[in-house]
């Protein structure tokens, strides 16, 4: 993780740990956000993306690089590739968040829209870059993507040494695998626990069966909207997350608007999720100290709006 630090200082700033006393109310604990949508992507996947791309030989980057994203892991290649001067194709699924493919295509990579949902945009992307000889970066599968992402656990640790639990977003589980390899090396005390979307269970499934494993994927929430795990974050999973949650998508909408009304910060909302998951363990923290990882800030206008106009009350 060091190494992956010097790696991504020239290129990244340190993220804040704040601390809003209307959070530590809603939930009961000392309640710590750590502000990965201040990246300049929005999202905490960038760290991964510098770490990687940084490290390509020389044949790697003349052939490019091609990545299938729901959006910020797209972003992340994408702008790591252009401080490289790396070639990116990214592929996306069929009406992807606005937002997110703008902020691709603005940093110079080309957008492939392919399939109903990630997954196939996936499929399609690993065998076009092994047509065209490119170096396909897969979303979770990648060891420098972890080491990459799990410098933002360095972080909350430097700042908070004594934190009692991380709450981390899963889609892929690059981010929480690498919350569980920081965490345990520094403070074996301190909790990991993941939360995904009961809409998309194909990680959580996977966890709890020691088995990598598929199933639908329904939910809104695109930073968690994977129909299968990952191999290498989930082995790292079932050897050191202590929990994980499942939360319903009306949960995530109803917190992502508590997270932008708390914290006056936008939110997608898998960077809602880690508060939906404290929620729903406020007598396991009741008192104590907690850190959600706030994993992006990219939500679109027509999301935010259909979230105001809903008719869901607050907790």
């Amino acid at each position: 993780m060091l190494e992956a630090r010097r790696a991504i200082a020239p290129y990244l700033q340190r993220t804040p740990l704040h601390r809003y006393p209307l959070l530590d109310q809603l939930v009961g604990a000392e309640v710590y956000v750590k502000h990965e949508n201040h990246q300049p992507i929005g999202a905490f996947k960038v760290r991964g993306g510098i770490n990687l791309v940084s490290r390509l030989d020389d044949d790697e980057r003349r052939g490019g690089v091609f990545a299938a994203s729901t959006g910020n892991h797209g972003q992340s290649v994408a702008y790591a590739a252009r401080q490289f001067g790396v070639p990116a194709t990214i592929y996306v699924p069929v009406e992807p968040n606005p937002v997110k493919v703008a902020s691709i295509r603005g940093l110079g990579a080309r957008v492939v829209e392919h399939g109903i949902d990630f997954d196939e945009a996936r499929e399609r992307c690993a065998a076009d870059a092994h047509e065209h000889g490119a170096r396909y970066i897969h979303h979770g599968d990648e060891p420098l993507l972890v080491a990459g992402v799990a410098t933002e656990t360095l972080e909350i640790l430097e700042d908070q040494p004594r934190v009692d639990a991380i709450i981390v977003p899963l889609g892929g589980g690059s981010g929480a695998a690498g919350a569980c390899v920081v965490a345990k090396q520094i403070r074996p005390t301190t909790e990991v626990i993941a939360v995904q979307s009961e809409a998309a269970p194909a990680a959580y499934r996977s966890w709890r069966d020691h088995a990598l494993l598929e199933g639908e994927m329904q939910t809104f929430a695109e930073g968690l909207a994977t129909r299968t795990a990952c191999a290498l974050t989930q082995q790292i999973l079932w050897k050191h997350l202590d929990d994980f949650v499942l939360v319903t998508d009306a949960e995530l909408g109803v917190c992502t608007l508590r997270m932008i009304e708390l914290t006056r910060n936008l939110v997608e909302p898998a960077g809602a999720a880690p508060l939906a998951a404290a929620l729903r363990l406020r007598e396991r923290f009741k008192g104590k100290s907690i850190a959600l990882v706030c994993s992006g800030g990219n939500i679109s206008p027509a999301q935010l709006a259909k979230l105001l106009a809903s008719d869901t009350s607050y907790l």
